[in-house]
């Protein structure tokens, strides 16, 4: 059923409840007045209520919060975003041909301010079974969309929060039964930023349907030359059903003024394997939030993620695998590469309940410090109640070695040279492993620091 809504409706239900955060509600102001007055399925309406309600009753989160203790958001507590609703500044196909990936050329969704853009995307000769949209222009059952969209676990979480109370559209892709997708499948979300700083929420579900296998490329970017101040607040739900597998690539590269908070929330269906390869590049202050849960026996989980800083760039990443079934199986690899007066915080937690018995796992962390002045907070953490598993969790940090480097300037390498050829080694274990090999490239031959 359909129902037809103001923009004002959601504000108006919600009106009652004391507002705990000033700011924080002005930027849900401004999001809900961006919607649009259009007809949209009840069920839709509904989850934005929710959502709304929840931001109102929470505040922006500070170092005084224990998930939040090494990341300052003071300095987007500065910047009032507006909320772009409309392509303001259309790209043509040249302004994204240097984006468009060899392997996904007809496999490709295009978002620029959070806002579809058909004429950049193209979804041609997929297989049959397959389903890549916008949710306007969804085949599939709004009904068995609804089972999904927004029914991820933290959905109280204010980031993820406040993208559902604004959500106006969502890049789907199902995948159905037993269904393999040869080629990768590219999400490019765009910000094109101006004079005013900008907020855009994109959002993805993606659903593998039992036995099925697909290849996921994320992209979040800016309009190159167009540098600006600007916010993204992204959230994307993977659901990977029995004996599926997603493999799923997660590029951020901001533009250097920008914020980015991602959430990408997992649910794990029994014998089913989920492989991310997490790449932290851009931004000023950057925050992924990735979160498994497990919810059948036997699964397999491996997490690659690489982050590059330099300048006074922050990136924060804070994973969290729930394994709540016997046999699962997870591999966690983390690596920061922290130049200048750059910031790298990892906090990875591991969770083994009584239940989840015969667990194996494992996780690390290694950081290379490019400069006496550059921070590292790092903290793997276990939380193990069943007593029957096997599981491991460390850290490292170091710098590059004057022995290391000597050695290469007496083979006739430059020191500045040397440099680069270590930090690229370091980085070449993550980068090896994408399923992407253009990416690959193209990761291998620009300059990281």
């Amino acid at each position: 059923m359909s129902i037809q809504i103001s923009p004002s409706s959601i504000l108006n239900l919600t009106s009652g409840v004391l507002d705990r955060d000033i700011y924080l509600t002005g930027l849900l102001h401004r999001v809900v007045e961006g919607l649009h007055a259009t007809s949209v399925h009840a069920w839709l309406e509904e989850l934005r209520q929710r959502a709304a309600l929840s931001v109102r009753q929470s505040t922006l989160p500070t170092t005084r919060d224990e998930e939040w203790l090494s990341t300052d958001l003071s300095s987007l507590r500065q910047v009032q975003f507006d909320v772009e609703t409309s392509d303001a500044t259309p790209l043509q196909q040249i302004d994204i041909s240097s984006l468009i990936l060899p392997e996904a050329v007809n496999s490709r969704l295009v978002f620029v301010n959070g806002v579809y853009v058909p004429e950049l995307s193209s979804v041609l000769g997929l297989p049959d079974g397959v389903v890549v949209s916008n949710l306007a222009g969804l085949s599939v059952e709004t009904s068995r969309v609804r089972e999904y969209l927004g029914c991820a676990a933290g959905t109280d979480e204010v980031f993820t929060a406040l993208n559902t109370a604004g959500m106006t559209d969502v890049a789907v892709v199902w995948v159905a039964k037993n269904v393999v997708v040869e080629t990768p499948i590219h999400l490019l979300f765009i910000s094109a930023a101006g004079e005013t700083p900008i907020l855009s929420q994109p959002r993805c579900l993606v659903v593998a349907e039992s036995g099925s296998q697909v290849c996921l490329m994320e992209e979040f970017t800016n309009r190159r030359g167009a540098e600006g101040v600007y916010f993204t607040n992204a959230v994307t739900e993977i659901w990977l059903e029995e004996n599926s597998q997603v493999s799923h690539v997660r590029l951020q590269r901001e533009g250097e003024s920008a914020f980015h908070v991602g959430k990408s929330a997992i649910s794990q269906g029994r014998y089913s394997r989920y492989v991310c390869h997490a790449i932290a590049l851009g931004g000023k202050l950057s925050r992924h939030n990735l979160e498994i849960l497990q919810t059948g026996e036997q699964t397999e989980t491996t997490l690659n993620g690489l982050t590059i800083v330099g300048g006074n760039q922050v990136a924060d990443t804070h994973s969290a695998i729930a394994l709540n079934h016997p046999y699962g199986k997870s591999r966690q690899l983390h690596k920061c590469i922290v130049g200048d007066r750059a910031h790298s915080v990892f906090d990875g937690k591991i969770l083994v309940p009584k239940a989840a018995q015969l667990t194996d796992a494992a996780q690390l962390n290694r950081n290379l410090l490019l400069s006496s002045k550059a921070r590292v907070d790092t903290k793997p953490q276990l939380e193990i109640t069943a007593d029957n598993v096997k599981c491991a969790h460390g850290a490292t940090v170091s710098q590059l070695e004057d022995d290391e480097i000597f050695y290469l300037q007496s083979r006739g390498i430059d020191e500045n040279d040397a440099r680069s050829l270590l930090i690229n080694a370091f980085a070449a274990e993550i980068i090896n492993q994408l399923p992407v090999p253009s990416l690959q490239q193209r990761l291998t031959q620009q300059t990281l620091l």
